[in-house]
């Protein structure tokens, strides 16, 4: 058996109730979640297991939801004795990885998270930044599109480059609609509008960045127990004061989420776990490598089978 890989999902795969069954059914993943609250300073348990919806999906909000939920899923998974080679999170998931790799507590990644939610809503005003989904399209010639078009004064960028044929573009409103008709024009197969709050992963986002180094710089952090595949340059880091650079880079670089799976697949990852709620993780990397073992978990039934599924693949 090759290389094991533990990924954490990023914003968008929050949902009323995730990891209720499992405070329920383990004290220690409960006092995860009353450790969340506490920093806090507010309730996050109950929203999460009680919403409302879209209270549970504000940016400040919907960012420790999942770090909390992730590592409440990765505390009952502990029991397996299943440890990881490597981790990777998609955005806000490299947070919820540097918290499994030691890096960050997680109390202070929890609160380091929720301040980077709020500064990021608050770093373009409501309604003037937005991001979409190119389908279709190679990023040499989308990355071209998106240069002309910041260069006619409207400002946009590659924000996430997902998998082969799927990248999301972030910026002004303008910017934005403009890159998205160009790429049609230039055979991109579709234009998605997504229902954001800001223009993440764009340069609109450096003054959250500045912001962040603040919360950051009050944090202890200590370097990486596994190797982290940064969102930024998809290589592996462990160093605490690179750790920091990432994080602030990221707010307003691409997440270089393929480029990240094929670093893992390179480094001899064969078996990807992804832990936390939903499986959107899990179908970027199967349109990468189709031929890896992907695992998804988020309750207990996902983390027994999961476990059995590992220990028979290593007979």
């Amino acid at each position: 058996m090759g290389k094991i890989a533990f990924v954490f999902p990023g914003q968008g795969s929050q949902t009323v109730g995730m990891g209720k069954s499992l405070a329920d059914e383990n004290e220690n993943v409960l006092k995860l979640f009353k450790q969340a609250d506490e920093r806090l300073g507010y309730s996050l348990s109950q929203l999460i297991f009680e919403g409302p919806q879209e209270q549970l999906t504000q940016t400040m909000n919907a960012q420790p939801a999942l770090l909390t939920t992730s590592m409440a899923v990765l505390e009952a998974f502990k029991q397996s004795g299943i440890t990881a080679d490597y981790v990777a999170g998609h955005s806000l998931g490299e947070y919820s990885a540097l918290v499994a790799a030691g890096a960050i507590s997680f109390t202070d990644g929890a609160y380091a998270v929720h301040k980077r939610g709020e500064f990021m809503e608050e770093a373009v005003p409501n309604g003037e930044g937005t991001m979409a989904a190119v389908l279709g399209m190679e990023r040499e010639a989308l990355q071209a599109i998106t240069d002309k078009v910041t260069e006619s004064g409207h400002s946009v960028q590659l924000a996430n480059l997902n998998s082969p044929g799927q990248i999301v573009i972030s910026g002004t409103k303008q910017g934005v609609e403009l890159a998205g008709v160009e790429a049609k024009t230039a055979g991109a197969k579709r234009v998605l509008p997504l229902e954001v709050s800001g223009p993440f992963h764009s340069q609109l986002m450096r003054p959250a960045a500045d912001r962040l180094l603040s919360v950051l710089d009050k944090i202890q952090l200590q370097d990486a127990s596994v190797p982290v595949i940064a969102n930024v340059s998809a290589t592996p880091i462990t160093a605490s004061g690179e750790i920091k650079e990432k994080l602030l880079q990221q707010l307003y670089s691409p997440v270089l989420w393929e480029d990240t799976v094929r670093k893992l697949l390179d480094l001899g990852v064969d078996t990807f776990i992804e832990i936390g709620p939903g499986k959107v993780l899990s179908g970027l990397i199967k349109k990468v490598d189709r031929n890896v073992q992907l695992f998804a978990i988020s309750d207990s039934k996902s983390i027994e089978s999961t476990i059995e599924a590992i220990k028979e693949a290593a007979k």
